[in-house]
Parts: C-alpha cells; structure tokens; sequence
C-alpha cells in the first residue's frame, strides 16, 4: 500500500476511531518528515480549556508512526513495530490549531538497514514537535520504536 494522507486518515477513521473524531489529521508525508494537524475544540479539551495531553500525544505519536510505516513499506520487508517508551514536555498551552512535526525518518529507514544485517531488534528515539499557529512550540514528545525484521 502507498502511504499518503489520505489513505492514512482514512485508515485511522477504521482502525483508530478516537484519533480520527479528536481531529487529529496528517497533512504531509516525505520520506524524511511528516507533518499532522490537530485543532483544540470542546471534544479534545481539558478543564483548562486548552488541548488535553493525550489529544496531543495521538497526533505527536502519529507523525512518528507514519513515517515508521512509510519506511516499513519501503523496504519490503515485513518488520515488527511497537512503542516501548515515551515522554512529553509541555511548554505553553496547547490552543487553536497544533502542528506536529516529525524529522526523523532517516533514523528509520538506517535501524531497518541495520535490523536487515544483524537479524537483530533496534531501537530509536524520534521527536516530534507541537507549534502553534504563532510557531510557538507547545508541547514536544520522545517517542521510543522497537522495530525488528521479520524472518
């Protein structure tokens, strides 16, 4: 299957039914980067009317995991995918419309490599970051991948 937006939303409104009605949406794919969108609105807020934090991190770990599976695609190989760790820092309250961004598809596509020639699981940290529309950083999540060639 091709990775591209449209069929990554359409696959979450399936298969991830709560990321899908909390609005988180991927706007952009590369082999290096992704971007997915999320808007504050009343379903996805907290008491403090701003944007409740695991309504951030489904769109934070969504931009690691779509460039997990676009890298996964690939390299025709079947690899197993899982989050082990995770950490998030929030810096301002997250209103209006987030954008979360993810860099760090290079460092997949290299533990995929590496897990081809060892036959060994590897591990890797991406980071995405959430900016507001006044490009103002919200909130940034480390998300740890454990991903292993499949024999």
């Amino acid at each position: 299957m091709q990775i591209t937006p449209r069929k990554i939303n359409t696959f979450m409104l399936f298969k991830l039914p709560l990321a899908y009605i909390g609005g988180v949406r991927v706007k952009k794919i590369s082999e290096t980067d992704c971007i997915v969108k999320i808007k504050h609105r009343w379903l996805n807020q907290n008491p403090f009317k701003s944007m409740f934090w695991a309504a951030q991190g489904m769109a934070a770990e969504m931009t690691t995991g779509v460039l997990v599976m676009k890298n996964i695609a690939a390299s025709n190989r079947k690899v197993s995918m899982l989050v082990t760790n995770q950490k998030g820092t929030f810096t301002k309250k997250a209103t209006g419309r987030i954008q979360f961004v993810c860099k760090d598809g290079n460092k997949v596509a290299d533990a995929i490599q590496r897990s081809i020639d060892t036959g060994e699981g590897q591990t890797i940290t991406m980071l995405a970051e959430g900016i507001n529309e006044e490009q103002i950083s919200v909130s940034s999540f480390e998300f740890e991948w454990s991903l292993k060639v499949k024999e």
